[in-house]
Order: C-alpha cells, then sequence, then structure tokens
C-alpha cells in the first residue's frame, strides 16, 4: 500500500464516526415532550392505536424518516408530533438531542428533546388511526423512581438468500450442533410501571437516559 494511498485513505475518514450501515436500517426519530400544565412539567406520551403494529404500547411522538421530505431526523420527529397529535410546528420547540439509539430489530432512533407551548392536552388532535390516547407523567416521577429491570432473550434464525432469491447454505447446518447460544442474544429491558400505564423498551431507555443527563 502506497504513501499516497494511505494519506488519501486518511484525509476521506469521517471526521466524525457516525453508524456503520445506518441507510440499511429502519430509521426514525422521536420527540421526547416537555410540557408544563397547571405548573407541573410533565412528559407526553401516546399510546398507540390498537390495529397497528404494537398496537398498544406506550410511545413518543416519532416515526420514519422519510428522505422524500424529511431534510434531517429533526424535521422528523417534528412532523410526526405534527401529524400524530395535531400540533402545529410553531407550537414546538426543540431544546436539543439525545444519542441515537439502536433497538435490537434493526431499527435507530434519533431522539430530539422538545418543548411543547399548550396549556392543556385539549389542544392536542391526535390521528385516531395511530394513535389511541396521549397522556403525562409527571418529571418528578422518572426522576424518584427507577425502572424495573428484566432480561430479554430472543433467538435468531440465519437464511440466506443470493442475488436470485435462492437459499444457500453459508454457516454451519444448527440441527447437528448441540450449542445454540450463539443464536440468542440477551438484553436488558427497564420498565416503568406507572398508575396507569406500563412503559418499557426503547421508550423507558429513552427516560432513563433523559434522567441520567437531568441527574448529572
Amino acid at each position: 500500500m502506497s504513501k499516497e494511498l494511505i494519506n488519501n485513505l486518511i484525509s476521506n475518514l469521517p471526521k466524525y464516526p457516525g453508524i456503520l450501515g445506518k441507510d440499511e436500517f429502519f430509521n426514525s426519530a422521536v420527540l421526547l415532550p416537555f410540557v408544563t400544565i397547571d405548573n407541573k412539567l410533565s412528559l407526553l406520551f401516546e399510546k398507540r392505536a390498537a390495529n397497528i403494529r404494537q398496537g398498544g404500547e406506550i410511545c413518543f411522538p416519532g416515526g420514519e424518516f422519510d428522505e422524500a421530505v424529511d431534510e434531517s431526523f429533526e424535521q422528523t420527529a417534528i412532523r410526526e408530533t405534527e401529524e400524530e397529535i395535531g400540533l402545529a410546528s410553531n407550537k414546538i420547540t426543540i431544546l436539543g438531542r439525545l444519542d441515537t439509539l439502536i433497538g435490537p430489530r434493526g431499527v435507530t432512533i434519533d431522539p430530539y428533546i422538545g418543548e411543547l407551548q399548550i396549556a392543556d392536552l385539549n389542544e392536542c388532535i391526535v390521528d385516531e388511526t395511530e394513535v389511541e390516547k396521549v397522556f403525562t407523567v409527571p418529571l418528578s416521577y422518572f426522576i424518584n423512581n427507577e425502572p424495573a429491570r428484566f432480561k430479554a432473550v430472543s433467538k435468531t434464525e440465519h437464511r440466506f438468500f443470493n442475488e436470485d432469491g435462492i437459499e444457500e447454505q453459508l454457516i454451519p447446518a444448527t440441527q447437528n450442533n448441540s450449542d445454540l447460544t450463539y443464536l440468542e442474544s440477551r438484553r436488558n429491558v427497564l420498565v416503568y410501571k406507572t398508575d396507569t400505564e406500563i412503559i418499557w423498551g426503547l421508550t423507558a431507555r429513552l427516560i432513563y437516559e433523559l434522567i441520567r443527563i437531568i441527574r448529572k
């Protein structure tokens, strides 16, 4: 390898390393929205409509990055918030962001911290095809309560298909292998059990990171 090639490589390395292969993930953005209602600082959540993917779960406003309309992940977070809870963008103030979160099933989440300029939840006009309801939880609850911790075990099946759609065996067959632990992944799952809802998974992880930063 010549010196010129090495120098060219160095000059083209990313100044700020990102996520390799991010364009192959399901890339999304969410908003962690602060609201102040009756002088109480809270986080706003959505309960997903029952008939959509992961129906009934608790999440923040957000969704998939759309390169046809979104110039940035911040714009995704704002657009999805507008669409899901019916607030105009002039009522959404972006305060900053957290690190990108990589989910266990090929999902990346770019989380933004925002403030909603509303005095009452009735100002939200939810898209009932996606959202069953919105509700708030006082920020003090998350500051004063640690999440419960669970272990989640997932099993993976590896199947490989070439460009012609024909399946090929690229790794040793597992049916003759008595040790299948390499097909399992184990991860920590955080759970907040509020008085009305259970908040878990990636949403709980984002809350935990937010509170960790606040406690600094």
